[in-house]
């Protein structure tokens, strides 16, 4: 993929803006090997990262920012780790950091299974305390997978719909959709992957069926709004059929 120069960013601005915009953060293990650091140095690494991408999609008019931090499957790993990353204030958000983007108008929510008993209260409390501060933020929402896995969802809204004692006949897409961690929550139009892996691992599968794809080689605490802006140039660039048999190159 082309990384673009400064000088075109304008021409991206005035493209057409993914309304919805997913990162799969990837990488940060690399990066600190790469730096003969520990895992969780990599990890701290990333918050910047984090805020270049959310500053460079408020500047486009993204108005949701969906981001892979914390997977289902990530409970396999060392314990030191994962210890880690339950604390979401040292290195995916830090206090100054989020308030910081409550001032910019960002809501911040978290999508997966925040009940987990594996989760740590006082993290716990620290996710839903970001929750409630944000929540009347209108600017940009942006969505943090934490605890999170697309097969899982899906699960949990089948559940839900059997629990509340719907009759299969009457199950649609729409009412599934319904029961979504964010049901709200627009379907995703560009999904970014970093660190030169070709797979989305599960991440918002409902939600993403028809998504551009990103894959860059860049490693997650590398990247930067320049990044973005090329991703995001890229998904102009293509032709997008949404099951139709053609269609019309972007503008």
């Amino acid at each position: 993929m082309r990384i673009i120069e400064a000088s075109q960013v304008a021409d991206v601005r005035a493209g057409e803006i993914p309304r919805h915009l997913g990162v799969i953060m990837d990488g940060n293990g690399r990066w600190a090997q790469m730096r003969s650091l520990t895992r969780s140095e990599g990890h701290a690494a990333a918050e910047d990262a984090v805020v270049a991408t959310v500053d460079a999609c408020l500047d486009l008019g993204v108005e949701w920012a969906s981001a892979y931090a914390f997977s289902t499957e990530n409970w396999t790993r060392e314990m030191e780790e994962i210890a880690f990353l339950m604390r979401f204030d040292e290195w995916l958000l830090r206090k100054e950091r989020r308030d910081e983007l409550n001032d910019k108008g960002v809501q911040i929510r978290f999508c997966g299974r925040l009940d987990d008993p594996r989760i740590p209260a006082d993290s716990r409390d620290w996710l839903y305390e970001t929750a409630e501060l944000t929540a009347h933020n209108t600017r940009m929402v942006l969505a943090i997978a934490f605890n999170y896995g697309g097969r899982t969802e899906i699960v949990d809204a089948c559940r839900r719909l059997v629990e509340a004692g719907v009759p299969a006949a009457e199950i649609t897409e729409e009412r599934l959709s319904a029961e979504m961690y964010a049901p709200d929550m627009p379907d995703l139009d560009l999904v970014i992957r970093t660190s030169s892996e070709n797979r989305t691992s599960n991440f918002f599968p409902w939600q993403a069926t028809y998504a551009e794809l990103v894959f860059m080689d860049t490693l997650w605490p590398d990247f930067r709004a320049g990044h973005l802006y090329s991703a995001v140039a890229e998904y102009q660039a293509r032709r997008r059929r949404l099951g139709a048999a053609e269609a019309s190159p972007r503008p």
